[in-house]
């Protein structure tokens, strides 16, 4: 049996190991083989605890904290199931690059695979969605034993944070008794030895090789017509850089929502923000095939930008990704790039300063007059179409502050934000999980995001919304700010838009799922202010006003999935009429 002060450094070094490697914040659910994680975490005087009792929805508060802070977070978990119920959390964390460490608690080996109660398999319980795991040693409090479990910890920070980040899963075996007995400050110091930090790890990006940049300076110097594509991409650097290698080559940028750059400072000229609606037409998109494509990033979210591509697969395409990552479902990449996106871009703006390149300005000044119709058209369209969802992100733009956080749920949302978030001055910062594309969690990750940005508005279907209830408790609990807002469709949307929809027969069993739930009540339940939207002209004040008030503000707002399907499809058509129309003027 080891005694509780020997259970107490251990548990001590690791913590603070993990404190001086700049995870501050963890996120404990309660249990009781978690006890001296949990009781030691609670007490360092640098260290943040967030109490959420649901795994399921911790997991995903804490990967919104992340997320929102560009920084680790620790979770903390009893065995069981308790630790079955994280993998939701971490599969997003995986697929979307989020650090995650992830702390489970676990029976001493001598109560494995006897029947012990609570104790299941827990070895490489996450299999390859973490990037590392380990099966901590027994608790001691040796020198070696705190060397080793500070080493750990130092390892396990630099692991998750080095590209491309992830989550990483530490599973510790404790003996009973469980409870951490800490006497004085001089704990946080065991093993420590004199250092300011025991492991101190270093990284540095992936600069760009000359040869890489010489490869592309002598493509593009051939190549007159080409566009820039940003995906997902969440780095402040970022904007500034690409939008000064757009400039230089003369290339427009078809920018993602959550590339972070519709919304900000940086000039705007060359973003083209509504390429969803003009692409699906076959001949507006035959009259802007470029010959080069540079993409950074994920995937976008536009499923009729990743059909222009797989039409044309004669382009020639250069992925730049820094974190060595294969990110190509079209697979029709020519040319792969690890490097730095930022460092990339000054690299070859350096380099086109010393090589001339003569752009085609007709196909620039074509691609955004397109741009500059179809923006006009989306937004005249959809403000005069009251109870359709794509209205709503455009009252929603007009209303959001400067330097507030949009959350955005998957399915419809996700894609309304891409056709009807236009570019703007606001420095409106755009999140989502879009790791996995899940619905999981949404309710949850955005309360986390909201503990790090203020205001935060959520914007979600009425399934999303229902699949994360639970995550309603961190709001009570940790007396957050935050506004969702429902788009209540009264089931799925985004399968009306899909081949299922032509299929009536069964179509509500399997695909449109009606629930026919009233949130007031779950709302309330958890201490939040409900507002139901009865009449359109509302919409604007009722948000701005929730956003000025403290708490939990929900907001519902019905509409027809059928009604939505036809009006999207309307305004589609519309706005690539219009283009045609000018299309003598445009050229």
């Amino acid at each position: 049996m080891i005694s509780s002060n020997a259970l107490t450094a251990y548990v001590a070094a690791f913590i603070d190991e993990l404190v001086r490697s700049n995870v501050k914040q963890i996120v404990v659910s309660p249990g009781s083989r978690s006890t001296p994680i949990a009781m030691v975490a609670a007490d360092h005087p640098d260290m943040k605890v967030w109490l959420n009792v649901d795994e399921r929805s911790a997991a995903f508060f804490a990967l919104g904290i992340a997320k929102a802070s560009r920084q680790p977070v620790a979770i903390v978990c009893t065995s069981g199931t308790a630790v079955a119920n994280y993998m939701p959390a971490i599969v997003e964390a995986k697929e979307s690059q989020i650090p995650l460490i992830v702390l489970t608690a676990d029976r001493p080996h001598e109560l494995r695979d006897i029947g012990a109660p609570q104790a299941i398999d827990q070895i490489h319980i996450f299999g390859k969605q973490v990037k590392w795991f380990v099966e901590m040693a027994i608790p001691e409090d040796t020198p070696e034993m705190l060397r080793y479990v500070r080493t750990v910890a130092a390892r396990a920070v630099s692991t998750a944070i080095l590209g491309p980040s992830g989550p990483i899963h530490l599973n510790f075996p404790f003996r009973e008794p469980l409870t951490a007995v800490i006497e004085d400050d001089e704990i946080w110091r065991a093993g420590l030895e004199n250092r300011k930090q025991f492991v101190k790890v270093d990284h540095s990006h992936k600069i760009p090789e000359a040869l890489q940049i010489d490869t592309l300076v002598k493509t593009l110097q051939n190549s007159k017509k080409g566009i820039i594509i940003c995906g997902p991409y969440d780095r402040p650097e970022f904007a500034p850089a690409v939008v000064a290698l757009a400039e230089k080559i003369g290339f427009p940028i078809l920018a993602d929502p959550l590339s972070q750059l519709r919304s900000g400072l940086h000039s705007k000229d060359l973003i083209i923000d509504s390429y969803d609606a003009f692409l699906r037409d076959e001949q507006i998109a035959t009259n802007l095939i470029p010959e080069t494509v540079i993409r950074f990033g994920a995937m976008p979210v536009s499923k009729a930008l990743t059909l222009f591509l797989k039409r044309n697969p004669q382009i020639h395409q250069f992925m730049i990704d820094g974190d060595g990552l294969w990110r190509d479902p079209t697979l029709l990449t020519s040319s792969v790039m690890h490097a730095d996106p930022t460092l990339f871009c000054e690299k070859l703006v350096d380099s086109f300063s010393k090589n001339d390149i003569s752009s085609d300005s007709q196909w620039l000044n074509t691609w955004t007059a397109v741009d500059q119709i179809a923006g006009e058209s989306l937004q005249q369209l959809g403000n005069a179409s009251e109870q359709f969802e794509g209205n709503v992100i455009l009252q929603l733009a007009d209303c959001l502050p400067s330097d507030s956080t949009l959350f955005v749920g998957n399915s419809m949302p996700i894609r309304d934000v891409d056709s009807f978030f236009l570019a703007n001055e606001q420095s409106i910062r755009v999140l989502a999980n879009r790791g996995a594309n899940g619905i999981d969690g949404t309710i949850s990750s955005a309360l986390g995001a909201s503990t790090v940005s203020e205001p935060l508005v959520l914007v979600l279907g009425d399934l999303t919304f229902y699949h994360d209830l639970n995550g309603l408790l961190a709001a009570k609990l940790h007396h957050l700010n935050a506004t969702i807002i429902i788009i209540n469709n009264d089931g799925g949307g985004i399968f009306s838009f899909l081949p299922q929809a032509n299929h009536p027969k069964n179509f509500e069993l399997l695909f449109g799922t009606p629930l026919g739930l009233d949130y007031r009540y779950v709302v309330e339940m958890y201490g939040g202010q409900f507002t139901r939207i009865g009449d359109w002209n509302d919409f604007k004040d009722v948000v701005q006003k929730c956003i000025q008030s403290k708490g939990l503000q929900v907001i519902e707002i019905h509409t027809n999935r059928d009604t939505n399907v036809q009006k999207h499809r309307e305004i589609w058509q519309k706005t690539n009429e219009s283009i045609k129309a000018s299309w003598n003027h445009i050229e």
